[in-house]
């Protein structure tokens, strides 16, 4: 069973005061990595003490990566989970390592049979670390491998059902790559396994020369929160997540940011 998260933020230190005066918050995310090596931040045990749920997201376990999970990544996820009594776990569906080599980005996976017998066997071993589910978080990307078997949210898709893992769906990259890549953001929503959904994430970004760049330093676009409502149409949402990485504004913006979010997710406001 899903858990209701209901509105949710991306913690990060700058914006701690903004998230511990907003009413309402269910959740917040944080990056799981900055935490592996140390306590939590006090502000973020704060929070978990009043009964706001904490979710670690990764950003380094590159699972789709042709070698195996880091087993000592996993055990540090694993151990922050049970340290903040996480409700779930959220990773990317990309590599960011390779031949012992950090790239420094998330890196799309070619769209293959062989790559998705690859990220399917990386998550099962993820899954069956974790203490809690994993939910998995489509990218966005400036480029695609040649020769794909598969479009974006078959391959998606393919890899939900496969591994049998939860989504999280980032509404905000499915934008970015209707632009970049040209096609249709709402026929692909229609094309994903929406009884999966975990939670979903919002950020804003910019546009260059026809290119959108997922920046996490601007509001977020009409058009991604326009996809939100039509997710919204299609199901209940158990949660949603504000991403704020740069450029960060002041509370009362980021308020009104929180609650443009839930008016879009068919929510009252915080």
């Amino acid at each position: 069973m899903t858990p209701h998260l209901g509105e949710g933020v991306g913690w990060r230190p700058e914006l701690a005061l903004a998230i511990d005066r907003r009413p309402g918050l269910g959740f917040v995310e944080v990056i799981a990595e900055d935490f592996f090596d140390g306590p939590v931040h006090p502000a973020v045990a704060a929070l978990r003490r009043r009964g706001i749920r904490v979710v670690p997201h990764g950003i380094g376990l590159s699972l789709g990566s042709a070698d195996l999970p880091d087993r000592d990544r996993l055990v540090a996820l694993a151990d922050l989970a049970r340290r903040v009594e996480a409700p779930l776990v959220s990773e990317h569906l990309c590599f960011v390592r390779a031949g012992g080599r950090e790239s420094g980005h998330l890196l799309p996976l070619p769209r293959t049979r062989e790559a998705l017998d690859i990220v399917v066997e990386n998550v099962r071993r993820a899954k069956a670390a974790l203490p809690v589910p994993l939910a998995l978080e489509n990218i966005s990307t400036h480029f695609e491998w040649p020769d794909a078997e598969f479009d974006e949210p078959g391959f998606l898709r393919a890899v939900l059902e496969e591994a049998d893992v939860l989504l999280l769906l980032d509404v905000a990259n499915v934008h970015a790559n209707a632009v970049n890549h040209g096609f249709d953001p709402v026929a692909y929503l229609d094309r994903l396994p929406l009884d999966r959904l975990a939670y979903v994430h919002v950020a804003g970004g910019i546009e260059r020369g026809g290119v959108y760049h997922d920046t996490h330093t601007r509001p977020v676009a009409p058009a991604t929160l326009a996809l939100l409502a039509a997710l919204a149409e299609r199901v209940p949402i158990p949660g949603t997540l504000l991403e704020r990485d740069g450029d960060f504004p002041p509370e009362a913006e980021l308020h009104g940011e929180l609650d443009a979010v839930a008016a879009a997710a068919g929510r009252p406001a915080g």
